[in-house]
């Protein structure tokens, strides 16, 4: 279950980046992730669509209405995506103060413990059903995604080459919007929201292997699984007997090599 939440979070950051053209792009980032986990908050909690909807059901109509809601407050996709980078930021804030609300007003003190755990991210629930599913939707995702890395390519170059090379932009944008969104709601209803590793991993992998998205992605996807392994087993062995949540640890090893990254680009520009 690590390796594929990890590999899954990973592509879906380096997709996003590459369609946003935005090097901040990412499913914590933009929402998704806060989005899902307001869907899956709702069905465990208020028991919306019991019966009918499934957790992970819920967390995938969370990361649609999330993702949906960000399109619209940053007025479509264009060239300007620094709109969806802050409508992103708007939106999780917004979907975490919903979950926070929920929670705090419809569980008692155990289930509000055991539900923000779950928020920060943890594999310690996780039962074989989950990992099965999971591998099958990020395995099935993973190789939509492969069939389109030579399109990804096209991305970089702004909107407007991907239209005189015979990109059907806005095609591929839903398709690939629509994979990640239930990528993304299919591990925050496994393991909860998890940031940085599908913005870190991204930048790693360009650094080491360029931008051909036909090698990034399975160097990313690898590279995201074995991040998280390691994530998992800092958590169960930093403080003995006890396990932190792994979103703990994936940002406290994230944020400071994000924040290395960055000085070091900057002063290549220099």
């Amino acid at each position: 279950m690590a390796a594929c939440s990890g590999g899954g979070l990973a592509i879906c950051g380096l997709v996003l980046q590459s369609l946003l053209r935005n090097p901040l792009a990412e499913p914590y980032l933009l929402g998704i992730s806060a989005g899902a986990s307001t869907g899956a908050v709702m069905v465990m909690l208020l028991g919306i669509g019991s019966g009918v909807l499934t957790v992970g059901s819920g967390a995938f109509a969370g990361a649609c209405l999330a993702f949906g809601l960000i399109i619209l407050l940053s007025r479509g996709m264009g060239e300007n995506t620094g709109r969806i980078i802050l409508a992103g930021i708007a939106g999780t804030q917004l979907f975490n103060a919903l979950t926070s609300y929920i929670v705090s007003t419809s569980a008692n003190a155990e289930q509000s413990r055991g539900v923000m755990f779950w928020l920060l991210g943890s594999l310690s629930g996780v039962r074989w059903p989950d990992a099965v599913l999971c591998a099958i939707v990020i395995v099935s995702g993973f190789g939509v995604i492969m069939c389109y890395a030579r399109t990804l390519d096209t991305f970089s170059f702004g909107v407007d080459v991907s239209v005189t090379l015979g990109t059907p932009v806005v095609k591929v944008r839903v398709v690939l919007l629509l994979i990640t969104a239930f990528i993304t709601a299919v591990i925050v209803s496994s393991i909860g929201a998890v940031g940085f590793i599908g913005l870190v991993i991204p930048h790693v992998t360009r650094m080491l292997v360029g931008q051909r998205h036909l090698i990034t992605l399975p160097v990313t996807f690898l590279s995201g699984c074995h991040f998280m392994i390691l994530a998992d087993l800092m958590s169960r062995t930093l403080i003995a007997h006890q396990v932190l949540p792994i979103g703990v640890v994936t940002a406290l090893v994230g944020a400071p090599a994000f924040a290395f990254l960055l000085y070091q680009r900057r002063a290549t520009k220099r």
